[in-house]
């Protein structure tokens, strides 16, 4: 007999259930549409959240930077409701106990450092989704830290372009998000999502775009220093920006390492059926 599946409680997706945005009244449309029922409720409510939590059996936090924090609030009605067999905190980026990002990524990544302790301390069952850069944020400038778009006459490269990346897109990340949910094996882990076809350097990726717009252009790589020093000039939120992406794609911090199997877990590994979009496929959304 096949196993029930968990109703699973996602909290900061969409804001209010009744936006004036269009274009977020149709996304939240598609989602009742797709049988998603949607709670109103408010982190700063918590007779509302422990009703919310209280009818799941798995929460997914999508909260956004400025409220990340205030998770303790969640894992305070997580620990009241009781019911709650695995919490997913608000991560999906660089993997914050192994990282060396410089100031100011350091002071806005040590929020969900204090939170993964606080769960912890909690004894709620977790999974830490680690997911390097999102392709529909990282993929549009090719790469390129600030960038609006795809390189014209030149592309910038901070270092040597040659430490790897990875750029997932956001549906996929869902996607192994959930598959881990109900599975024993991403108990007390980190889930390392680095799709093998979707782990490229600065200068793969370049050469990848080169090749599907058949257009070459000039490379500016940018030493690491200079990139240090326009983090420390940057006003926020460029020196934040460029602080991760100095992490990511000068120090090659998530790449650069190999996954501790008593602590963390590939999604690859667990999950090698699930057919993701590639870099090579997302690009041609570009042309």
């Amino acid at each position: 007999m096949a196993s029930e599946k968990s109703k699973i409680l996602v909290v900061g997706a969409t804001g209010d259930t009744a936006p004036s945005d269009p274009a977020k009244a149709a996304l939240l449309k598609s989602f009742q549409d797709a049988g998603v029922t949607l709670l109103k409720g408010d982190l700063y409510d918590q007779a509302s959240l422990v009703s919310a939590v209280k009818a799941a059996d798995v929460v997914i936090s999508t909260l956004g930077s400025l409220q990340l924090a205030d998770q303790t609030r969640l894992i305070d009605a997580i620990k009241e409701a009781g019911n709650v067999k695995r919490f997913f905190p608000s991560e999906f980026g660089l993997d914050v106990d192994h990282t060396g990002i410089v100031e100011p990524g350091k002071s806005v990544l040590s929020a969900k450092v204090a939170i993964r302790r606080a769960v912890e301390a909690a004894g709620i069952p977790y999974t830490y989704v680690v997911a390097g850069f999102f392709a529909g944020y990282a993929l549009p400038g090719i790469g390129q830290a600030l960038a609006q778009g795809p390189p014209a006459d030149k592309a910038v490269v901070l270092g040597d372009g040659n430490a790897k990346a990875v750029y997932v897109e956001e549906g996929d990340i869902g996607t192994y998000t959930v598959l881990a949910a109900d599975d024993p094996r991403a108990e007390n882990k980190t889930l390392y999502v680095r799709p093998p076809a979707n782990t490229l350097s600065h200068n793969e990726l370049l050469a990848l775009w080169e090749k599907k717009s058949g257009r070459g252009f000039e490379r500016e790589y940018v030493p690491e220093e200079t990139v240090l020093k326009q983090i420390q000039e940057s006003p926020v939120p460029a020196n934040i920006i460029l602080s991760i992406w100095h992490a990511a794609q000068v120090r090659g911090e998530q790449t650069g390492f190999e996954v501790d199997p008593a602590k963390g877990v590939e999604a690859a590994d667990l999950y090698p059926d699930v057919k993701y979009t590639t870099v090579d496929e997302y690009l041609d959304r570009f042309l």
